[in-house]
């Protein structure tokens, strides 16, 4: 069974600004190259996000799987893979099973990857994230952000709440057995 790190994408990854699909809105994280970079090779990095913004009719299905695929790239071209996108498009309104904190787009993850839940850190922004890393027992790591206030106003517990990225790994690398990662050069 592998193991994984899952990222919500907005204020996880990115600078949430609202329905960011396109390169231009794309601002990514401070410190979020070097805080993956030092995690163990074998960790998968995973991304699953809602993105109602198709579902409003802001852009498309296509659109978004174009952005998605130059997110990839221009994460790979600074040295972090990201090994599979998952995303709900639907609005909530729509009350589907993909939209977080439901965990069928994580179930899907899990299965396709082969992961053990165990083994899995969810990282996000949002108490949808957290719920739905503890539905299927993985460990959950709220990413505090500045603009949201603190983590009281949540009605989740996670596992761990960050500052930011390299708060994250750190958790995540004080877990291993060695509390070691991978070196910078790996």
């Amino acid at each position: 069974m592998n193991r994984a790190v899952i990222l919500d994408r907005d204020g996880v990854i990115n600078v949430d600004k609202g329905y960011v699909h396109r390169m231009e809105d794309f601002e990514l994280l401070p410190g979020l190259i070097d805080a993956l970079g030092l995690l163990p090779g074998d960790f998968k990095l995973i991304v699953i996000t809602n993105q109602s913004g198709i579902g409003r009719g802001f852009y498309t299905d296509k659109e978004f799987q174009g952005f998605t695929d130059q997110v990839i790239e221009y994460l790979l071209k600074r040295g972090v893979r990201l090994h599979g996108v998952y995303y709900c498009p639907h609005v909530p309104a729509d009350k589907c099973s993909c939209r977080k904190p439901n965990p069928a787009l994580l179930e899907r993850a899990i299965e396709e990857f082969h992961l053990d839940p165990k083994k899995c850190f969810v990282i996000g922004d949002d108490s949808s994230d957290i719920e739905m890393g503890e539905a299927l027992g993985c460990h959950t790591i709220f990413l505090q952000r500045e603009d949201r206030g603190r983590r009281a106003r949540y009605p989740t517990r996670p596992e761990h709440v960050a500052c930011d990225m390299m708060d994250a790994v750190r958790y995540i690398l004080s877990l291993e057995p060695s509390g070691q990662g991978r070196s910078q050069g790996e």
